[in-house]
């Protein structure tokens, strides 16, 4: 009996092993330390980057002190010649004090009296725009999803792991550009449904319900390619920017740097010069949201309210010529001993309806199988875990008893609950 018992424990002990082993591997699946960087809080103001200063001071204070107001007198003017397209004497540091709410340090260098630095400048749209004649607001494009994919090594990496790619996306700075940048950084299960393979994948269906859930309305695939000459050599890289969830291609350059740690900076050169070819793609009309990705709700009858709508007077206009016409030949089918019944429609019931989704077909194999019923007025996956259990949200005429046996009849065993059905196929 001992044996018995020790021989249970070990294989319970086992058991036990397997299972957290099991979900440690889940567990770095979906929550690696090294993915993911939170891209940078961009406003609309205006920003100026890449002022270089070099003063000296008394001391290191003082030194930076005046730096960082030489920055805002050199930011300003470069910022006027940029909207205004002349020169300007400048502003009095006590005007650019109140219009001046950030620096942003690039790189700084900070000696006992000297500093040498390369500074970013922000100015309040709402006050350095009312100085430079410059509306507050601005039309920009519709939010579009970044889904940045860099090939280095022979392979595609999105949010898989933390590159320097995505780094570089989630340091810009958009509230200047005209396009409303949608920044994904991988947290969760973001780098399960965004894949380099995504791009590739034109199934709108799918493309729908990814947008749907980052409030985008449609995408952009910046693509950058590294080559390496040799470990910390030069290194070239290959921008290309594409659109839309046919992958459609809009143009293309080349960077390259002595060295590879120079990477970094050849990344954010890149993404401004792509901004600047999204930003002239859209005033071109070539960046435009893909019709096929706009969803628009069904029209329901049912959902009409009629007491809005002063139709009575019509309807009698309408039908008081006829009344005696009908009446006769209604009476002549009644002496004929025929009768005309007439079934009021049935009220559309909304269906949460749950089905299994182990892989992306599944999803439109079984939208199309519920929508091909009869009664069924929509059909739309509205939660979406593929490798689980979907949710489908079903618009019927009729009741939910009456749905299940329209589905039976397809081949699904059915399961059904308080306004909600489970269906799976035989054998799942």
């Amino acid at each position: 009996m001992s044996i018995l018992t020790d021989f249970r424990i070990k294989i319970a002990a086992i058991v036990a092993v397997v299972m957290m082993l099991a979900g440690t591997v889940v567990y770095a699946q979906l929550e690696g330390t090294e993915r993911g960087v939170a891209p940078l809080a961009s406003s609309g103001d205006f920003e100026v980057m890449g002022v270089k200063v070099d003063v000296k001071g008394d001391n290191a204070f003082d030194a930076r002190k005046k730096g960082w107001e030489e920055a805002q007198r050199k930011a300003w003017k470069m910022l006027y010649k940029r909207t205004q397209g002349s020169e300007t004497s400048g502003l009095p540091d006590s005007t650019l004090n109140t219009i001046v709410y950030a620096i942003i340090v690039e790189q700084e260098q900070i000696g006992p009296k000297r500093y040498i630095a390369t500074l970013g400048v922000m100015f309040d749209r709402a006050r350095a725009g009312s100085i430079l004649g410059v509306g507050g607001r601005r039309l920009r494009s519709p939010p579009l999803l970044v889904l940045p994919v860099m090939w280095s090594g022979g392979s595609p990496q999105v949010f898989e792991n933390r590159t320097e790619w995505q780094k570089a996306w989630a340091r810009f700075r958009s509230g200047e550009s005209p396009i409303d940048y949608v920044r994904p950084y991988g947290s969760d299960s973001e780098s399960l449904v965004l894949t380099a393979g995504q791009a590739n994948r034109p199934s709108r269906r799918w493309w729908r319900n990814i947008l749907d859930q980052f409030s985008a309305a449609d995408v952009i695939i910046p693509m950058v390619r590294l080559t390496y000459a040799y470990p910390g050599g030069p290194v070239r890289a290959r921008f290309t920017a594409r659109y839309g969830p046919d992958n459609k291609y809009i143009d293309s350059f080349t960077l390259k740097v002595a060295r590879s740690e120079d990477i970094p900076k050849m990344l954010d050169q890149g993404i401004t010069r792509l901004d600047s070819i999204y930003s002239n793609a859209l005033s071109r009309g070539i960046l435009k949201t893909d019709r096929s990705l706009i969803i628009e709700d069904p029209f329901n009858m049912d959902d009409l309210n009629l007491e809005d709508f002063d139709i009575g007077a019509d309807m009698v206009t309408d039908t008081g010529e006829s009344d005696a016409t009908e009446s006769a030949a209604g009476n002549g089918a009644t002496e004929a001993g025929g009768e005309t019944p007439t079934a009021a429609p049935a009220a559309a019931t909304s269906i949460s309806l749950q089905f299994d989704t182990p892989d992306v077909g599944a999803v439109g194999r079984g939208e199309s199988s519920v929508r091909s019923i009869s009664g069924v007025t929509s059909a739309s996956t509205s939660s979406l875990a593929l490798g689980g259990v979907s949710v489908m949200n079903v618009t019927y005429r009729g009741d939910i008893a009456t749905l299940a046996q329209a589905l039976r009849a397809q081949g699904w065993q059915v399961q059904q609950g308080a306004g909600a059905l489970r269906i799976s196929r035989p054998g799942q």
